[in-house]
Formats: structure tokens, C-alpha cells, sequence
């Protein structure tokens, strides 16, 4: 019985010394990790809408019932979860918006973008946040898909197999048409949650 009582309280101790060890690297790692994640989402947003030199992430609470149904929308229609909204400005200046969007039909999961959109609806360029398709095939659509995107005001996106012809026309990834649709319904999705939200800017 006494060894008993000795053993558990020589693992309760050191239960107790482990759980302290842990909230000490917890709180010294917290703060760094904090301030990478802050400077890879600053260096994302940077990356689509360069003219901007302030970016606000748009709280959950304050999103309007607006919004929500134009959220509620998106991925519906276009299988396309909006998940961030941050105001871009330029000298204090509302310019316009980076969206963060994830397409759920990806050839290898999740493709996850972000997006910069002027307040007149003009597509300044998107920048992947996360993808994992095809090696050689699906993951050039940094390469291909990008450069194509930028600097465009359009509605609707389409891609096409065989030469596009109209500005709103992109060229599929020769060998990747699931991933090319992806990226495409992702972008078309924010347009659309866009041009329902936040066109103009937002009034009170």
C-alpha cells in the first residue's frame, strides 16, 4: 500500500513538473509564432493588392447579415468557402479587398487562395496559400493560371481547352482540367461574394 501511495505521488509530480514545462515553452514559443503568422498573412496580402500599404482583418462579429448570405452563396454555388475578408488601404484610404478562399473540389484536396480585389471589381492577382495537386500537372497553376488572372475585371472566369479568345477566357493546365477548375470556381466564387458585399466599399 505504501509503495502504492509512493508511486503515485512520484507520477504526480512528475505529471505536475511536465504540465509547468509545457506551459513555460507554450508561452515562449506563443509570441514568436504569432508574429511569423502575422508576417506571412501581411506578406500575402502584399503579394495581390501591392498598392495598398495597410491591411485590417474584418472581424466574424462584424460581418453583416449581408455578408453571410453572400458567404452562404458562394459555397453553395461554387463549392467555396470565404474565409477572410481584409480591408487593403492605401494612406489610410479604403482601396479595396483581399479575400481568403478555399475551393473544395482540388484533384489532391483543399486549394487555398488569396485574392486582391479593387473596389470597382478589378482582380489584381491571387497568390496560393495552399495546394497539393499532381506534381508537374495540377501544381503548375502558379505558373500557368496566375499570370492569367491578373489585373483583370471581369464577372465570370471560364477556362477553355482550345486557345482562349476573350478577356474573361483563361487556358486550362494542359493535363490538369480538375485542378484548372478548381482554381477557377475559387476566384469566380470571390468575385461573386464580392460584387454581393462589398462592391464600392462598404456603407453604414
Amino acid at each position: 500500500m505504501k509503495n502504492m501511495l509512493k508511486d503515485a505521488a512520484i507520477l504526480f509530480v512528475i505529471t505536475l513538473i511536465a504540465g509547468c514545462l509545457l506551459g513555460v515553452v507554450y508561452d515562449v514559443t506563443k509570441e514568436p509564432i504569432a508574429k511569423q503568422e502575422k508576417l506571412a498573412w501581411e506578406k500575402a496580402c502584399q503579394k495581390v493588392f501591392p498598392q495598398a500599404d495597410e491591411f485590417t482583418k474584418m472581424q466574424e462579429n462584424a460581418l453583416t447579415d449581408e455578408m453571410k448570405e453572400a458567404k452562404a452563396s458562394v459555397e453553395s454555388e461554387y463549392f467555396t468557402t470565404v474565409e477572410e475578408i481584409d480591408e487593403a488601404k492605401k494612406g489610410g484610404t479604403l482601396a479595396g479587398y483581399v479575400l481568403i478562399v478555399t475551393d473544395h473540389e482540388g484533384y489532391g484536396g483543399d486549394i487555398r487562395m488569396a485574392m486582391g480585389v479593387q473596389l470597382d471589381g478589378t482582380l489584381n492577382g491571387i497568390s496560393f496559400l495552399s495546394i497539393s495537386e499532381t506534381a508537374g500537372l495540377g501544381m503548375r497553376a502558379d505558373e500557368v493560371l496566375s499570370p492569367q488572372l491578373a489585373d483583370k475585371k471581369v464577372e465570370k472566369f471560364a477556362y477553355t481547352k482550345t486557345g482562349k479568345t476573350s478577356d474573361n477566357e483563361i487556358d486550362a493546365i494542359s493535363g490538369a482540367t480538375i485542378t484548372t477548375n478548381a482554381v477557377t470556381n475559387g476566384v469566380n466564387g470571390g468575385l461573386s461574394f464580392f460584387r454581393a458585399a462589398l462592391e464600392g466599399g462598404m456603407t453604414e
